[in-house]
Formats: structure tokens, sequence, C-alpha cells
């Protein structure tokens, strides 16, 4: 099992040019970060090209990771799902939520389930069903469905500032939960 040191390293290894590291750090993240993909963008070949694009991403920034104290796959998660979502904004068709996602039939678990079945799902859910219902909706519009403030502001009914006082609100919220 790859520890987040492991991780760490194989970032830290990449930003100087070290192929191996990089493939090493492929092998280790490759399927959280396709679920990632994945669930924003709710194509399975689109979600392949996009995770194509964040090694390259990677590739070309690991010389900038900071190691920090907080989890390596916070930076590489926050790489994929950036890059998705900026897919997404591009193809300008509006994501379907979550709930409505078909499962592909193939053998053995998606990288999906393999991110649900590392328990990590389970706390994201436990943290956000501990916000205000409306901010949680918000968060998940977000952070899973790619909505702008303007049109989580729109939903919500109220003025995009007050939308971004949420998030941000919530985003500090989550982020004391998931510590614990």
């Amino acid at each position: 099992m790859t520890t987040v040191a492991d991780i760490e390293t194989y970032i830290l290894r990449t930003g100087l040019g070290d192929r191996a590291a990089f493939s090493s750090l492929y092998s280790a993240t490759s399927a959280k970060l396709f679920g990632v993909c994945l669930r924003v963008l709710n194509n399975r070949a689109e979600a392949e090209d996009a995770l194509q694009d964040v090694f390259i991403r990677i590739w070309q920034k690991a010389d900038r990771y900071a190691v920090n104290g907080y989890s390596p796959m916070t930076w590489l998660i926050t790489l994929a799902r950036n890059l998705a979502i900026d897919r997404l904004r591009a193809r300008k068709a509006p994501a379907k939520p979550i709930e409505d996602m078909v499962d592909l039939a193939h053998s053995g678990p998606t990288p999906e389930e393999a991110v649900v079945q590392s328990g990590q799902d389970a706390q994201i859910n436990r943290c956000l069903d501990a916000l205000d219902t409306r901010h949680a909706a918000s968060v998940r519009g977000a952070y899973l469905e790619g909505a702008s403030y303007q049109d989580l502001a729109d939903r919500a009914g109220v003025p995009i500032n007050t939308m971004r006082t949420w998030l941000r609100r919530s985003l500090a919220k989550l982020k004391d939960c998931m510590s614990q």
C-alpha cells in the first residue's frame, strides 16, 4: 500500500524529471483521480482523456508542489477536479446530477467504486450532511457538477456574494470536519 510519504516523494521526484517516480505516482493515484474526473464529467471516454491531461499537468507542475503537512492527494485531486470542471464548462452542457449517473458494465470495480470503498466517500458525505442543507447543495453543485457561482446563486435565490460566502464558509467547515 502506498503511503502519503510515498506519494509526496513521487511528486517531488517527478518535479525533478524522474520518470520512474512519475510511473509510480501514476500507478498509486490514477484510479482515484480517474474517479474524480468520471464523477464530474459523467462520461467515461472524456474522463479518460481528462485523466491523461491531469498527468500531463502533474508532470509540468510537480516542481511547484510544496510539502505543507496536508495530504498530497488533496493537491492531485484539486488538479483533476479543476481540469474536469474546465472540460465540463467548455462543452457548455449541464452536468447530470450524480444520482442520475448510469453504471457502465465491466468486470471488477470501477475507479469510482474504489474511491467509495476507500471510506473517504463516507467521510465526505458525513461532513456534507453536517452542513446546512442549502449550503451542502451549493457545495455539491459547485464542486461536483461544475456549476458557476451565478448559477448557484440563482438556484438558491440569493445574491452572488452571499453564495461565495456560503461556499467559503462551507469549505472551511468541511476542511475542519475532514481533518478529524
